[in-house]
């Protein structure tokens, strides 16, 4: 099989476990292993880290902020002046802002996820309806180094697991060893990554 939309590359997981890059007896699982990892991320953190251009539509949180996935870039913004699923008006780029401003929050680079109108247009408010159409690259531009790290040591984790069935690792002093749920350190490399929801 191959990797697809995987954090990390099969000779970085490889690499992490010792295995020599010409030995490929396990590749299928390595890769296995990394794919799951990766999708392991995205639903703990709430979002992905990889990039794909598409058309989606929004919900303004008010006239002036509209909420929106992880954007890298931008090539048109739409919306509806009828809130009736026609979008209609096209937003010149002196009509909002991205934010974060420069890309930057926390001191680390991060995709935009709001839009705010500073220009001729206010955004539509029409009950729940999405009246905000976005047209860009969505995800991240480039993996986050923590979060490659993180899925180096998540797939190796999983890999590992081949090696334990039934979660256990082996047998101790004081008995049976056992595979702990989480692992502290992948935890505490995703935790800037986690999508914050406000109610």
């Amino acid at each position: 099989m191959a990797i697809t939309n995987g954090y990390c590359t099969l000779n970085e997981l490889k690499a992490s476990l010792r295995i020599p890059v010409s030995d490929t007896v396990d590749d299928d699982l390595l890769e296995l292993a990394v794919e799951s990892a990766s999708r392991d991320i995205d639903q703990a953190t709430e979002r992905v880290f990889y990039s794909s251009t598409a058309t989606r539509i929004f919900t303004p949180r008010d006239s002036y902020n509209c909420e929106i996935d992880d954007l890298v870039s931008v090539t048109t913004i739409k919306s509806s002046s009828g809130a009736d699923g026609v979008f209609d008006i096209t937003w010149a780029t002196s009509d909002y802002q991205l934010m974060p401003l420069n890309g930057v929050a926390g001191g680390m680079s991060v995709p935009y996820d709001l839009i705010y109108a500073v220009g001729d247009y206010s955004f539509p408010m029409s009950g729940q309806e999405a009246t905000v159409q976005v047209n860009g690259t969505w995800g991240f531009s480039a993996v986050p180094t923590a979060i490659k790290q993180a899925t180096v040591l998540l797939a190796a984790r999983i890999f590992k697991r081949n090696d334990s069935p039934g979660g256990v690792m082996g047998f101790g002093d004081l008995g049976v060893i056992r595979v702990g749920r989480m692992d502290p350190d992948i935890d505490r490399l995703i935790q800037p990554y986690k999508k914050v929801r406000f109610a």
